[in-house]
């Protein structure tokens, strides 16, 4: 499978997915759920019962043996990495719902091509064959898009086309450019960084070792903001990766990242000057395509004009509709790459004199199948006149309850279906209220309600004991399902609940003698040194 030190390991139902050049990541979570995510079809489930929660913990521990660290509740993190393959585990200590788990592929290999990206509808030939020119003018570039978009992938493809002699440095700190190991017969060197080596070593060495580009995998640390600036700014050329919504916005994001008190118009407008080109990726399930999508969606280049103020200029914008919006680049970026011989005329998308034009990617995309001599492919094969097959409107899939995937209305039900559900309603059992029967008329007691938050304290001294009289009923009911009903005695000792506030005497009563039978007619005495003002209520015992 590999030639890495993961050979030594069984992945075994997991095999066959490591082998599919399809797969690009293989994630494992929730107690057994196993997620795909694939060049064709995005992201899918797939079930493996014998891929669970014990077999992703022995491969945890084949992992750590292998790369001789530890895995276990004190350390609950494990990173392991070899040429083509990145895996990460979760403990189940962190992970509450079991162990957690991310295994992706990095192929030392470059899956795009130019026939491919035109066949998928990645890009257009002149988009196409304009970034190329870009390339070779040595223009800063910036590919910007989610994760999973195929930002690395795009950059990868354009480093392919650098000059044979130039030679490139990459600095990463996870590995997945690998063009020392796809063109191994160039002048590459390939950098990682680590807790010994920083960014910022890395490229004081990288300085030293005289390159033309400076590829960083992608730029998501402060460290990595200032690795880019030091490299352009000193006259390197750079291809980069960086998380971002859309690709006017990229030095600002680069700004966010960056996390100091630096004047921001002082920083964007350094990064309008050094970096020539940014794009948008983006990686979605087309339906009209049938399949997982990635293209590109913006292009714009920076400048800085005579009067030192950034300015972006949108080369290239794709919409949903597939209609496309196209711009001539402006002078600045035109005279930056004829610095370098690379000479693009005024009109290089042939628009006209307006210099702007609207185009329709779907006739791109035919323009190009009859350029190479086959049928165009772009849509789906629709079914043949009268073979369609009847489409069971009320199957509803678990997490489309409505249909809505399907056509967005609502079936009404069938009268057996109403029928069922009545007969169905007419079965439930509903439950029936609990009561308790007082054996005394309820109107005769004395009912005291209390709330979770509120409880009266009634203290009253005498000088042996603290009694409250009662009367003849005494009915405290808690809940509206349950009545507790206490029958009359001559004397009750008090039984205070917790109450809210305590209220506690000034000096401790001696110990108190045997509990006296307590005459009604007998008043209590009352203490007001151990009365709170705080405390409200009835203090005869009878109810507020």
């Amino acid at each position: 499978m590999l030639n890495s030190i993961f050979d030594q390991m069984e992945f075994g139902p997991l095999e066959e997915f490591l082998q599919d050049d399809d797969v690009t990541d293989v994630s494992y979570s929730n107690g057994g759920q196993v997620w795909l995510k694939t060049l064709s079809s995005g992201i899918k489930q797939v079930k493996r019962p014998e891929i669970n929660n014990a077999f992703m913990e022995k491969l945890a521990f084949q992992c750590s043996n292998v790369m001789g660290k530890t895995f276990n509740m004190a350390h609950p993190f494990l990173d392991a990495e070899s040429a083509e393959l990145r895996m990460n585990f979760v403990h189940d200590s962190i992970a509450t719902n079991g162990i957690a788990v991310l295994l992706r592929k990095t192929p030392a290999k470059i899956r795009l091509n130019k026939d491919k990206l035109l066949d998928e509808q990645y890009a257009t030939e002149q988009l196409h064959d304009f970034l190329i020119k870009c390339v070779e003018g040595h223009a800063n570039i910036l590919v910007a898009g989610e994760t999973g978009s195929g930002k690395t992938e795009l950059v990868k493809y354009l480093a392919s086309k650098t000059k044979y002699d130039e030679k490139i440095i990459t600095i990463e700190d996870t590995l997945e450019l690998h063009l020392d190991k796809i063109f191994p017969e160039r002048d590459i060197v390939a950098m990682k960084t680590n807790n010994i080596a920083s960014y910022t070593e890395a490229l004081v060495a990288c300085m030293r070792q005289n390159p033309i580009w400076i590829l960083l995998s992608e730029v998501r640390s402060a460290e990595a903001v200032l690795a880019v600036r030091n490299s352009i700014s000193s006259g390197h050329h750079i291809l980069s990766t960086i998380h971002a919504d859309n690709a006017a916005n990229i030095p600002l994001r680069l700004y966010s990242l960056l996390e100091s008190s630096q004047d921001i118009d002082q920083f964007v407008t350094s990064f309008h000057r050094y970096i020539q080109i940014g794009i948008y990726v983006k990686g979605y399930f087309s339906k009209r395509l049938n399949r997982f999508q990635r293209e590109i969606i913006e292009v714009c280049s920076f400048y800085v004009d005579e009067n030192n103020q950034p300015g972006v200029t949108e080369i290239y914008r794709k919409g949903m509709d597939g209609k496309i919006q196209l711009h001539n680049p402006d002078k600045h970026l035109l005279d930056y790459l004829a610095i370098s011989n690379v000479m693009l005329p005024q009109d290089t998308f042939g628009l006209g004199e307006s210099g702007e034009g609207v185009q329709d990617a779907i006739e791109e995309a035919k323009k190009y199948d009859e350029k190479i001599g086959k049928e165009f492919n772009g849509y789906p094969t629709p079914p043949a006149e009268g073979t369609e097959e009847k489409k069971d409107e009320n199957k509803n899939s678990e997490g489309d309850m409505f249909n809505m995937n399907g056509e967005n209305t609502i079936h009404e039900s069938s009268p057996e279906q109403v029928e069922q559900a009545k007969k169905d309603a007419e079965d439930v059992e509903m439950p029936k209220e609990s009561s308790v029967t007082p054996e005394v008329p309820i109107e005769k007691a004395q009912v005291v309600q209390t709330k979770p938050t509120q409880v009266t304290t009634q203290v009253f001294q005498t000088t042996s004991q603290q009694v409250v009289q009662t009367t003849p009923q005494q009915v405290v009911q808690t809940t509206p399902q349950q009545v507790t009903v206490q029958q009359p005695t001559q004397t009750q000792l008090v039984q205070p609940a917790t109450p809210v506030q305590n209220v506690q005497p000034a000096q401790a009563q001696p110990a108190a003698a045997p509990v006296q039978p307590v005459q009604p007619a007998a008043a209590p005495v009352l203490n007001d040194s151990i009365i709170s003002p705080n405390i409200t209520g009835n203090l005869g015992g009878g109810v507020n």
